[in-house]
Parts: C-alpha cells; structure tokens; sequence
C-alpha cells in the first residue's frame, strides 16, 4: 500500500496502470490484486476530480447570488435606519418571483448538493449557508405580513393538499377484484362519486376548523372596539375654549395595546413629525413659473370662454373634455404666435407643463370615467409632442412658418387643419360610434372648436387682435382653466390620505404631503376667491363648469 504514496496525480492514468500491471509477467498475486487495486483507486480519483471540475463555477455562482441577497437586506436595513421605520419593511428584498429565484441558487450547498463534503471547509460553508438562510427567513417576514385583504382571506380558508391527497389516491386507485368490465366501471363511478363527497366533506370540515380557531382572536377585538365605541359616545369632553378644534382628538385611529396611551401618542407624534418633514420639504419646491401664471387669473371667465354652443360640432358623436386637453389646446396656438419673444414662449411652456403635473392628478383621482382615462392618456402624449418636439398632429409649430401672417390667419390654419382631420376620419368610420377615440381625432376635434371659437367673438371687434393681445387672451384662458382645476386639489390631497390598499397607503399618504406642500401657495390664493356654489363631486369635472357658469353668466 505504500505504492500509493508515489503516484502523483496527472502523471500516470488509468490506462497506463493497467499497462503497467500487464507488463509484469512476474510476482505473487497478492501483489498483483494490490497493484490492481491501487489502478481503480487511479480510476476512482480520476472520475472524481473530472466531476469535480463544475464545483469552482457552482460556488462562483452560489457567492454572486448569495452578494446579491447581502446587498439587499443591507438596503433594507439602510432604509429601515434612515426613515425611522425599526420594523425594517422589505423594499429591496421582498418575496417574489425574483427574490425566490437567487434563494434557490444560494441555498445549493446544504440542500440541492448530495456529493460528499468530509473537509472541515465544506462543513463550514454548510452551516454558514443554514445561517444565511435563517436570517433571510427572518427578513422576510415583514414582506409575509404585508398582504392585503383578498389575500389574507384566501389563506385562511385555504384546505392544503395534503388534507385530500390520501382521498385523492382512493378516488384514482383502479379496481382489481372484479373481473366483469361493467360491475368494474359501475363500482369505479360509484367508489369515485362517494370519496369526491368524502373530499368535499374534509374540506368544509378543515375550513369549519379554521373559522372556529378564529374565534377567541376575533371576538375579543370586536368586544373591545364596541365598548372603546360606547364610551367614546358616553363620555363626552366640553370644548374649554369655546372654538373648534382644529386638530382633534386623533388617538382612536391608532391600534392601542391595553389602553397604553403614552404609546399612543409617542406614534402619533412620530406620525405627525413625519408628515410635517415631507410637507416643509416639499414647501421648498414651490412652482415660479406656475405661480406667474396664476397671476394673470381673474375669476373662472376663461372656463367658460374658450369652447361655445354656436361651433357647430363635426363628430356625430360627443368627445368629453377634461382639465388638461384645453391648456395644452390654447397652448399650442400661442406657442406658434411669431413675434412673441422666446423667453415668454418658454415661460408660458414651463409653467403649462408645472400645471399638468396638477391637473392629471385631479383627473387620476377624481375623473375615474373610462372616457375621461382616455382623453388623459391621449392629453399626456399631446402634451409630450408639444413641449418636446414642437408639433402638433405631426405639424411643426415653428415660428417662421407663421411669419407675415394675422392672427385670424394663424386660426384660421390651425383651424382648417384639424376640420381637414376630422372629415377625413368621418369617412373612414362611415357614421359608427367609435368607443375609444384616437389621440390625433381628440386633438383635432378639441382645437376646432377651441380656434373657431376665437374666431367667433373677434369678429365682434372692430380692429384685428394683434399678437400680443391674442398671447395674453390665450394666457389668462389656461390661467383661469387651471385656477378652475386646482379648487379640486384640497379633495385629492383627501382622497390620497383614504387609500384603502394596504401595501400603497404609506406612499399615498407621502405623496398626499408633498402635494399639499407644493400646492400650498397655490391654495391659499384660490382660499381668497369667491368660489361658485356647486356640488363638490361637479366641481371635479370642466364640462360641469361650463354649464354651471353659463347659467349664472348672461
């Protein structure tokens, strides 16, 4: 046996063993079964160390996945730290399909590997690895507890397999003791129609088990929410001062454990501290150029103004307006005004574009209407094409090619042009009810009515409209439309707070902050206008504005 301690692996394989072994037409057979041995313990290396050659790559693979679960656990914990949620929330690494996925491959050592690992290196990185994996299950149940109502319900009433699965087996097994095809077949329908009963049967009792488990959890919490209601209604507490209080008494919207009031209101003060950082951050970013603008608003006229009855429509069928379809109408034409200097062009862009990012969260919010999703879907692209490439309907807006031209003329094109559009899709749809209309029939539809309208109430006026007045109408037209718009911002900022989905109620609530920091400015001056006396869920919708002004304007 000491032969072996000279063989070197690489230098003699297995075939030059047995050549070897061959060769020798001398010696006893004890040495030869020796040397014979020491040949397949040759093989045996060999064969190993050829299987052994993926492992460096496998462990490269197992380090890189195993990085990347490191990586995002420290984000989380980063995360939780940073905005003083000790809980550690998973943002980074929550359950999914990804996540399960670099599991899978990072947990390879000590459960999809079965070869040998005797050395006390392997050992190691075994244990290392069953470490790892009892710290990712413990990152992860703030991700498991994070599910919301549909969810939670489905796990509960959930039977698993393994209630039905020896029932299931019965149900399948065939039937050997009867040699007839047809008492076979008649006994197999019968057996299965009794143990599919029998299946049902587990399944109500395995669900009835689980609702009565619920029982001493969900009776107490319904017991101790009625009584905090009874006594919240018994007991009242006079109003020393006399005024409304503006803040309230807010302790009744967060989950008190044994009436522990200092925890109560150490989360209400986190909470409030929380919201006022976001909105006094947020007051920092105030809109300059949207609050120029707003300076040229004088009442809610142009809501009223910038479409009338007396434009003969061209569709057969109506296409509802929405806040933002309108401003980025007015803004086109005076975006094409020749001799108004670039720095109010860009201005007037700026300040349309800051307004948008208002006006679609109304309508996100509030004009919830398939029709109106799509008339903002379709003002989002318009608008695109508008502030960045300069066009419209794939018409470029440059200035030199409404140079020499009036104002009437500039109306005029815009006008023809979308009136050009609109019968020629008339054509094409033959009378038919089209249900979703397409972005370029919105825009063209919507600037017909918006530049014939102009065209309209100049003819009134005894001298042509110069340039500069017609910037200044279309100005004070989207200033107004927009002041109009943002008396609904107060309603939004509510509705984002009462978002009903757990998992988005954090973000909804933060973005609700922020709104009102940045919109505060904004809602202090529409709180000094006198404002119409309409229902609230109207006051959300244009088309409403419009007949309610026409009413109550001669």
């Amino acid at each position: 046996m000491s032969t072996l301690e000279y063989y070197v692996p690489g230098v003699y394989s297995h075939g030059d063993c047995h050549k070897i072994v061959d060769s020798l037409e001398c010696g006893t057979s004890s040495q030869t079964q020796t040397l014979e041995y020491i040949c397949s313990m040759v093989d045996d290396w060999e064969i190993q160390g050829t299987y052994s050659e993926p492992m460096v790559w496998i462990g490269i693979y197992i380090a890189v996945a195993s990085l990347l679960c490191i990586l995002a656990m420290a984000a989380d914990l980063l995360h939780g730290f940073w905005n003083n949620k000790l809980w550690f929330p998973c943002k980074y690494f929550s359950l999914n399909a990804a996540s399960i996925t670099v599991i899978t491959v990072t947990m390879k050592l000590p459960v999809d590997l079965s070869s040998e690992m005797p050395s006390y290196m392997d050992q190691a990185a075994k244990l290392g690895s069953l470490a790892f994996m009892c710290t990712m299950m413990t990152n992860f149940m703030p991700s498991l507890a994070a599910m919301d109502n549909k969810t939670l319900l489905a796990n509960i009433i959930e039977v698993e397999e393994y209630w039905t699965q020896k029932l299931s087996e019965w149900k399948q097994s065939p039937i050997h003791f009867l040699s007839s095809g047809r008492s076979r077949t008649l006994v197999y329908n019968l057996k299965g129609i009794i143990i599919s009963l029998c299946i049902k049967l587990q399944k109500v009792i395995v669900i009835s088990c689980k609702g009565i488990s619920l029982i001493p959890t969900v009776i107490p919490i319904y017991v101790v929410y009625y009584w905090k209601s009874v006594e919240a209604m018994l007991v009242t507490q006079p109003d020393e001062s006399g005024t409304d209080n503006t803040d309230g008494d807010l302790s009744n919207y967060v989950l008190q454990i044994h009436d522990e009031m200092e925890l109560v209101e150490t989360t209400l003060m986190r909470i409030s501290n929380s919201v006022n950082s976001y909105i006094l951050e947020a007051e920092k970013e105030q809109n300059k150029d949207l609050l120029e603008l707003l300076d040229k608003f004088t009442g809610f006229k142009g809501v009223e103004n910038f479409d009338t009855d007396h434009v003969q429509s061209l569709l057969s069928f109506e296409i509802v307006n929405s806040w933002s379809l309108p401003i980025v109408t007015l803004t086109c034409i005076a975006v094409a005004l020749p001799n108004i200097p670039k720095d109010k062009t860009k201005s007037l862009l700026r300040s349309v574009g800051e307004g948008l990012s208002y006006t679609h969260q109304v309508e996100e919010n509030l004009n919830c209407e398939k029709e109106y999703v799509n008339i903002r879907k379709a003002t989002i692209i318009l608008w695109n094409e508008v502030e960045h490439k300069c066009k419209w309907l794939d018409k470029a807006l440059q200035k030199d090619d409404f140079r020499g031209k009036t104002t009437r003329e500039i109306l005029k094109w815009f006008s023809n042009r979308a009136n050009e559009f609109v019968t020629e899709f008339n054509r094409s749809i033959n009378g038919e009810m089209v249900q979703n209309p397409p972005k370029e029939l919105i825009a063209a539809n919507s600037m017909y009515r918006i530049a014939e309208t102009i065209l309209l109430r100049d003819e009134s006026n005894r001298e042509a409209t110069t340039e500069k007045q017609l910037f200044a109408l279309l100005s004070g037209m989207i200033a107004d439309i927009l002041g109009a718009c943002f008396t609904n911002l107060p309603r939004v900022i509510i509705v984002k707070c009462h978002e009903s989905v757990i998992e988005k109620r954090e973000a909804s609530v933060k973005a609700a902050a922020k709104l009102l920091g940045k919109t505060s400015k904004i809602i202090e001056r529409l709180e000094a206008c006198e404002l119409p006396s309409m229902d609230p869920d109207k006051m959300s919708y244009v088309d409403e504005w419009r007949l309610y002004l026409k009413q109550i304007i001669p």
